[in-house]
C-alpha cells in the first residue's frame, strides 16, 4: 500500500506487527503476599526477621528446597554446586536424596529448612554493608593513631632493641594473617553450603587480610620514621628464624586442609586461642607499653578484637548447632574430638617454639609459661561452650 504522493517523493508505509501484552506472565499475577515488603520463604531466628536475613538467607539456593532445575552449573567431575561432602561433618537432612523433579514440578521439595545447614545464623549479622562499614571504621582509627604518633614523634621513644623486635617479629605475623586469610578462610568460604556460612567466613577472611595489610603499611611507615628500622627484616625472620619455624609449618598445614569445616575449626577454635592470642595478647600487648610503644598495640588490639568479639562468635554459633544436631550430634562430636587430637599438639609445639621471643625485649612481658597457662584456660572455656572435652594432649 502506498501513501499519497507529494511532488516526486513517495513515502512507503511498512506493515509491522504490533506488540501485544497479556497478563499470562507469572510476574503479572496477584498473590496474597504480592505487596509484602519482606520475604517469607524462611523461618526467622527470632520473632521478627532481620534485614540480615532478608539479604542473606537462601541467596545461594539449594535444589533440596526449591531450585527445581537442579544446580545451574557443575564441576569437571560431574558434581553440582556446593556438594555437602566437602566436609565430613553433617547436619540433619544431609543424607536425603535430592528430589527428583520433572516439568511442572515447581519448587516441591522438603519442608524448610531443607537440611540443618540452613539453620545457621551469624550472630554478627555480617553482610556486604557491615563488612565495609566495620573495616572502614577500623582503618580510619588506625590511620589516625599512626598519624598522631608521627606528629608527636612518639616513635623516637622506642629503644633500639624494641625497634628490632617490631621489625622482625611483629612484622612476621603479617605472613600468618595473609596466609590464613587468603588460603584458608577464602577457600572455606567458597566450599561452605549456604550463604549464611559464606558471608560469615568471607568476612573472617577479610579481617585477616586487612590485618596483614595494616601491618604491611605500618612497616612502611616505620621505615620512613625510624632511620635504623629494617623494613625487610620480617621476611628473613619468617623464612629463617628458628623461633618462627613451628608457626610457619603449622600455618602451611592449616592452609592445606581440604575439609572446609575442619579448616575453620582448626584455625578459630584451636590455632587462634593457643597461638594467635598467645603472641598478640600475652607478648606484644604486654611488652609494648613498657618499651615506650603505645602505637603497635592499637594495630594488634584491632586484630584481637576481630577474632575475640566477631570471628569466634560466629564460629561458636556454627559448631554449637553441629554438636547439638538432632540427627548427627554423636557423629559430629567424635569427629571434632579427632580434630582436636590432631591439631592441639601441633599448636602447642608451635607455641613453644615462640618461647625465645619472650626474652628479647628490654622490658620483659610476663613469663611465657604464665601466658601459655592463660591461653590453655581460655581454650578450655571455648571447648566447654561447644560442649566438647579438652583432649589429654592439652597437658603436653
Amino acid at each position: 500500500m502506498s501513501a499519497p504522493t507529494t511532488g516526486s517523493t513517495t513515502t512507503q508505509v511498512r506493515s509491522v506487527p504490533k506488540p501485544v501484552f497479556t497478563d499470562a506472565e507469572a510476574g503479572a499475577k496477584e498473590f496474597p503476599d504480592s505487596h509484602l515488603r519482606r520475604f517469607n520463604y524462611f523461618n526467622p531466628a527470632k520473632r521478627k526477621q532481620s534485614h540480615y536475613e532478608d539479604v542473606t538467607v537462601e541467596v545461594q539456593p539449594d535444589p533440596r528446597h526449591y531450585l527445581s532445575q537442579g544446580w545451574l552449573y557443575g564441576f569437571a567431575n560431574g558434581k553440582g554446586g556446593y556438594p555437602l561432602e566437602w566436609t565430613q561433618l553433617k547436619a540433619w537432612g544431609s543424607d536425603r536424596p535430592i528430589p527428583q523433579r520433572g516439568p511442572g514440578s515447581g519448587g516441591k521439595g522438603y519442608d524448610w529448612p531443607a537440611l540443618g545447614w540452613h539453620e545457621f545464623r551469624d550472630p554478627n549479622e555480617e553482610w556486604e554493608l557491615t563488612l565495609y562499614r566495620y573495616n572502614a571504621n577500623v582503618v580510619r582509627q588506625l590511620n589516625q593513631n599512626i598519624d598522631s604518633a608521627r606528629q608527636s614523634k612518639a616513635f623516637d621513644q622506642w629503644n633500639r632493641n624494641w625497634t628490632h623486635f617490631v621489625a622482625q617479629h611483629v612484622g612476621a605475623w603479617m605472613h600468618v594473617d595473609h596466609g590464613l586469610g587468603l588460603y584458608l578462610f577464602a577457600n572455606a568460604n567458597r566450599r561452605a553450603p549456604t550463604n549464611m556460612h559464606n558471608n560469615a567466613i568471607s568476612v573472617n577472611s577479610m579481617h585477616r587480610i586487612r590485618a596483614a595489610q595494616d601491618l604491611a603499611l605500618y612497616n612502611l611507615t616505620l621505615t620512613e620514621e625510624i632511620s635504623h628500622f629494617d623494613g625487610t627484616a620480617h621476611i628473613v625472620t619468617w623464612n629463617d628464624d628458628p623461633a618462627w619455624q613451628g608457626v610457619r609449618e603449622l600455618a602451611e598445614q592449616l592452609t592445606g586442609i581440604d575439609d572446609w569445616c575442619e579448616a575453620i575449626f582448626a584455625a578459630n577454635v584451636v590455632f587462634e586461642p593457643l597461638v594467635g592470642e598467645l603472641f598478640r595478647s600475652n607478648l606484644v600487648q604486654q611488652a609494648a607499653p613498657a618499651n615506650g610503644d603505645f602505637v603497635t598495640p592499637t594495630l594488634i588490639g584491632a586484630e584481637e578484637f576481630d577474632f575475640a568479639e566477631r570471628d569466634l562468635r560466629y564460629t561458636r554459633a556454627m559448631f554449637q548447632l553441629l554438636v547439638g544436631d538432632k540427627e548427627f550430634a554423636d557423629h559430629n562430636r567424635q569427629l571434632l574430638h579427632q580434630w582436636l587430637v590432631d591439631w592441639v599438639p601441633r599448636c602447642l609445639h608451635a607455641a613453644r617454639t615462640l618461647q625465645p621471643l619472650w626474652s628479647q625485649p628490654d622490658a620483659k612481658p610476663p613469663r611465657f609459661e604464665d601466658g601459655l597457662d592463660r591461653v590453655k584456660s581460655r581454650f578450655s572455656g571455648i571447648l566447654s561452650d561447644l560442649g566438647l572435652q579438652a583432649p589429654k594432649e592439652l597437658n603436653q
